[in-house]
């Protein structure tokens, strides 16, 4: 029985303290300042009497403390709660029973908002103050929807644009984009493997629920959740373990002329460039060498070095070596002295063998 209790009173909290504190702050400005501008709008000057209806308390709940939800965007704020002012209206109008404008508001309203796309939860309380308004011996007119309801419901989006940029938080939420660094319609390598997005549609598809989530911002967290276990299951193997050890270098001083000539030789297209102490200065590639003509290797550096140690595990690797942006990791110890290199070739080689015996693991079993 305790625990239960516990679970229904004391739930895992999914808002961090700072963002309590931060949503809490933009809630209260925006609910003052939009009914203070409200007022202003219609009365044509300042006053101290907010212009409020009470559901914009609870759409600015959802606006600033979840900008990410689907049912808090500006279209579900704005067309929900407008929609919903129409619908109680009508209802309070054209029923005289107060319990049954009140039924008819909030359900007609849900119908049109969900099938309109604009579903916002605080349109069914403006449903029903308007139904219970309207059905009342003073009802009110169809211009509640504008004023003060779609007045507000605007303010409050403007408002919460404004602070979310004021505080790092982008609202309108967007989902987190997914573009190919090349350019190119494939999907990032990282996400060419394991489930599509059909699947996903699938899923959803027979899950037969709505969801307060944003697909593409569920596809981006289910992505999260096969990196995380991707590193659980390879954290204890490490870069020292997979890394070649006889690594071909240039040194800095060098003439560009015979490093290129050393690459051509050993077939490769780029090597690390150490200093005469041994440690890493950057790397040296075919096409700068080239173009360094007869001085040195330090002409053609490139200094910016993708770089773990000898106790990184692999799973550090999986991101930077799978994005495009780099072939290869360079391996140092903590004098920056060049050790090894693991190169895309050398990942592949250690992820299948892996593979391969969780295949063999999962069969004997």
């Amino acid at each position: 029985m305790r625990r239960h209790l516990s679970a229904v009173f004391r739930g895992p909290s999914p808002i961090k303290p700072r963002e309590a504190v931060r949503a809490a702050v933009g809630a209260g400005l925006g609910v003052v300042v939009c009914g203070l501008l409200a007022r202003a709008a219609v009365d044509g000057g300042p006053s101290l009497t907010p212009l409020l209806v009470a559901p914009v308390g609870a759409s600015a709940v959802m606006v600033f403390a979840i900008p990410a939800s689907p049912l808090a965007q500006p279209r579900s704020v704005i067309g929900g709660n407008t929609l919903a002012a129409v619908v109680g209206v009508a209802c309070g109008l054209t029923f005289r029973e107060p319990a049954l404008a009140a039924a008819v508001a909030v359900g007609g309203a849900l119908m049109v908002m969900a099938l309109l796309g604009c579903l916002h939860p605080p349109g069914g309380a403006i449903a029903l103050g308007a139904a219970l308004a309207g059905s009342s011996s003073q009802p009110v007119g169809f211009d509640h929807a504008l004023i003060p309801v779609g007045l507000c419901s605007v303010l409050l989006v403007a408002l919460a644009i404004v602070y979310g940029r004021l505080t790092g938080h982008a609202y309108p939420h967007r989902a987190p984009a997914r573009a190919n660094r090349h350019r190119t319609r494939d999907a990032p390598a990282a996400q060419r493997l394991g489930y599509t997005p059909a699947d996903l549609d699938r899923a959803l598809a027979q899950y037969g629920e709505l969801l307060d989530v944003d697909r593409d911002d569920l596809d981006a967290l289910f992505r999260q959740v096969e990196i995380q276990a991707h590193r659980r299951l390879h954290s204890q193997i490490f870069c020292g373990e997979i890394m070649s050890r006889d690594v071909i270098s240039v040194a800095l001083e060098q003439s560009a002329e015979s490093a290129l000539a050393y690459l051509q030789q050993r077939e490769l297209r780029a090597a690390p460039v150490l200093d005469a102490d041994g440690r890493l200065a950057g790397m040296a590639r075919r096409a700068e060498l080239l173009a360094a003509g007869d001085r040195t290797v330090a002409a053609a550096l490139d200094p910016f070095v993708h770089t773990v140690g000898p106790e990184t595990p692999i799973d550090a690797l999986l991101p930077m070596l799978s994005s495009g942006s780099t072939h290869e990791a360079m391996v140092l110890d903590g004098e920056r002295r060049l050790v090894g290199i693991i190169t895309q070739t050398d990942l592949l080689a250690v992820l299948y063998r892996a593979h391969v015996v969780e295949a063999v693991m999962a069969n004997a079993a």
